[in-house]
């Protein structure tokens, strides 16, 4: 379950309805209430938190969010978007790594989730990480 005050507008998460997971952007939330609107594929639903679930940072993910990857020499790789960088020490291993903007370094970040990931980004660049590319 996501902490309601950890959820932002524009936020990519997955919620359960009916037993099924469709991934959404949050657009809208009610604090009086602690639910979130999530848009789907299908529609718009609002949901209480404890039917959301986070969507685990992994490459996938990464080239959703419009990142382009580069293979470094000695096996690190490189995700870029715009001038926001992440660097991953292996392939695949989002267990630890580095992110940079500028002179704004953040080595091992408590990042493990899309959504940690966008509001680190916002943090960090003061715009919202979307799916479209720069």
């Amino acid at each position: 379950m996501i902490q309601f005050h950890d959820i932002k507008i524009g936020d990519f998460l997955r919620a359960e309805y009916e037993g099924k997971l469709w991934d959404g952007e949050v657009v809208l939330l009610n604090g009086d209430e602690k639910q979130v609107c999530v848009q789907t594929d299908v529609q718009e639903f609002w949901f209480n938190t404890d039917k959301l679930q986070a969507i685990p940072l992994n490459e996938a993910e990464l080239l959703k969010l419009n990142f382009t990857k580069q293979v470094q020499d000695d096996g690190s790789v490189k995700y870029l978007k715009g001038s926001f960088r992440i660097v991953t020490p292996t392939a695949h291993d989002f267990s630890h790594f580095e992110m940079w903007y500028r002179e704004d370094r953040r080595h091992n970040p408590d990042v493990h989730y899309v959504h940690q990931l966008q509001n680190q980004y916002l943090d960090m660049t003061k715009i919202h990480l979307a799916k479209e590319p720069m």
